[in-house]
């Protein structure tokens, strides 16, 4: 098949290039944890474990992960939508967004900021790249500790920018195809 392209708005780019799962990203700063919706992260290394995402500098999440250097990056699935996109419209001044969204904090091992009970998975996070914040607000997590409920093919939301979401289906398997050092 052979697509006709149309002229499309760089600005709209986003609509085609983030479509990975949408993360709520937790912090804690000063006894305080707050909470943020994501739409873009991506893989950078797999041992160690290493996920790069920009954080707006306007936001109050980035001055709290800048300084205490971790994170927890849940994984929310499609029947808790509604809550992302309550935390989505949400600014930190004064509310905690955690409770306000109906989301259940619970304890990390390894880093302060809390994971989200009602997301099937958590990465708890240290900084492991700080080069790339100053100019560009790009942080690079090392994953320390996963925590992944074993459901099969969880139905994660992928934002794709003007207020839609895709969510994942149908899952297909071609690991016979491929090389075992490339699976």
């Amino acid at each position: 098949m052979r697509y006709d392209k149309k002229n499309f708005p760089v600005i709209r780019s986003r609509e085609h290039l983030e479509t990975g799962p949408v993360i709520l990203v937790t912090s804690s700063q000063s006894g305080r944890s707050n909470v943020m919706t994501m739409g873009w992260h991506t893989m950078m290394q797999f041992s160690p474990a290493l996920v790069g995402f920009y954080l707006w500098e306007g936001n109050r999440s980035h001055e709290a992960v800048r300084q205490t250097r971790q994170c927890v990056i849940n994984i929310p699935t499609a029947d808790i939508v509604e809550k992302v996109i309550t935390v989505g419209n949400m600014h930190a001044d004064g509310a905690d967004k955690l409770k306000t969204a109906g989301l259940t904090a619970i304890a990390s091992s390894q880093v302060e900021a809390p994971q989200i009970a009602e997301c099937y998975a958590s990465f708890e996070c240290r900084l492991f790249e700080d080069r790339l914040v100053e100019d560009y607000s790009f942080f690079v997590w090392e994953i320390v500790r996963a925590w992944v409920n074993p459901i099969t093919a969880p139905r994660t939301l992928h934002y794709r920018g003007q207020g839609k979401f895709m969510i994942a289906g149908e899952e297909v398997d071609y690991a016979e195809r491929f090389q075992p050092e490339n699976l």
